[in-house]
């Protein structure tokens, strides 16, 4: 039957909807309705990226990491004069699945690589859905002929709208920036929701650029903005067997090519690239299932930046935390506990705690300005900020969570159903 069940969208959707993404010149898409989980839904896309491009990506570090994640990294990397094509499922992770796993790859990409002229190893896959079921990988192959036939430049939310699982919209996000010779532009969408703790990215983010950047350049900064943006989102603390993001450069716009780490030309990608990822990342958490509120924990003063992000991730990943704030309950006595529980160096009377603005403890005990009144008021908002000052050194970290509501165990419990 078809997948007849209601989505609600997330309370904290872009009020826009999905973003108007520009055609970037040598990208082109296509989907399908495969009948992978539901039958009727468009549920692969595929991704061409022409000849020339440069790829590159991270991946989780999961040890039951799925088949399609252990190919990529193996291809990721490697110079080619090939187009190369990205193919994603949804409905099945193919992890779990011993041998037949990469037997499913490989058929898939050596149907993909002789119907778009490229070969296997240019050919990218990843796979998201239930975990320990067999890829019907069939079902996909027969689709690709038509996938070809119908690329388009224009297909990137059709795209983005394929590879959703329990994700309530499509995600996606847009940057450009002049220079001397020509604007450059990157543009991207994701897909995640559920099972995000992300040790590399999370769960699956595609993002295209016209740029003419070299591989080890696009590599590097891919590696270090994934560590400020998707490896510090966290809705439930799980780490996803499927996680995978893929970057692709076409070097088709008439701008220079950046060739030096230490070029303006490679700070103004860099930071375009932060924004495109940062919103990308933000939207999974807003789109976290069941959430109501989204929630920016910053932590200063720490011994170490290594520590502060310990603190913060404890904070933003405590169930009790979580379900506090669901509850629009000031429980600040919770985030004291999250900060104990770390692992990090700490003084018990050098904390301070903040929401938003509103001083809550400090030097060890309750604020004298504190109310509980005005905390309450505060956590009423859907977004928050909760802060915590160690007092201690000079790191800092910021990570993003969201609340546990009763509609997040409504959809993991009927997940497989």
């Amino acid at each position: 039957m078809a997948d007849t069940k209601t989505k609600l969208v997330s309370p904290l959707a872009p009020v826009d909807g999905f973003p108007e993404l520009p055609v970037i010149d040598g990208v082109r898409f296509s989907s399908c309705a495969a009948g992978i989980k539901y039958p009727g839904r468009h549920d692969v896309m595929v991704a061409e990226v022409c000849a020339g491009s440069a790829l590159a990506g991270v991946f989780t570090k999961s040890t039951t990491r799925a088949a399609s994640v252990l190919d990529c990294q193996a291809k990721m990397g490697k110079a080619s004069d090939k187009p190369a094509v990205i193919l994603v499922n949804s409905g099945n992770a193919n992890a779990f699945t011993g041998a037949v796993g990469q037997q499913s790859v490989d058929a898939i990409c050596e149907k993909v690589a002789a119907v778009f002229g490229t070969t296997p190893d240019r050919v990218f896959t990843a796979s998201t859905g239930v975990i320990g079921e067999r890829l019907p990988h069939e079902k996909i192959i027969k689709c690709v002929d038509d996938m070809h036939g119908t690329l388009t430049a224009n297909g990137a939310e059709m795209a983005a709208r394929a590879i959703m699982t329990t994700d309530t919209f499509p995600k996606g996000a847009v940057e450009s920036f002049a220079t001397d010779g020509g604007k450059i532009t990157i543009a991207g969408f994701a897909k995640g929701s559920g099972m995000i703790a992300p040790d590399m990215a999370t769960m699956l983010v595609y993002i295209f650029t016209d740029a003419k950047i070299d591989q080890g350049l696009l590599q590097n900064a891919v590696s270090e903005l994934a560590e400020k943006t998707f490896n510090s989102i966290t809705v439930d603390s799980d780490t996803s067997t499927s996680d995978a993001l893929i970057i692709a450069a076409t070097g088709r716009t008439n701008a220079a090519e950046i060739k030096d780490a230490a070029s303006q030309g490679f700070a103004d990608f860099r930071a375009a690239l932060h924004k495109v990822m940062l919103n990308l990342a933000h939207q999974v958490v807003r789109d976290g299932e069941g959430a109501t509120k989204f929630v920016a924990v910053k932590v200063t003063g720490a011994d170490s930046d290594a520590d502060a992000k310990r603190v913060a991730m404890a904070i933003a990943n405590s169930p009790l935390v979580k379900t506090a704030i669901a509850g629009e309950d000031p429980n600040w006595g919770r985030v004291v506990m999250a900060v104990g529980k770390s692992g990090a160096k700490a003084d018990r009377d050098k904390l301070a705690i903040r929401f938003g603005d509103i001083l809550v403890a400090e030097n060890g005990w309750v604020a004298e300005s504190y109310s509980e009144n005005a905390g309450a008021t505060y956590m009423r908002q859907q977004d928050l900020e909760i802060s915590v000052d160690m007092g201690l050194g000079h790191g800092a970290s910021t990570v993003w969570t969201c609340d546990f509501t009763k509609r997040y165990i409504e959809i993991n419990a009927d997940y497989r159903s």
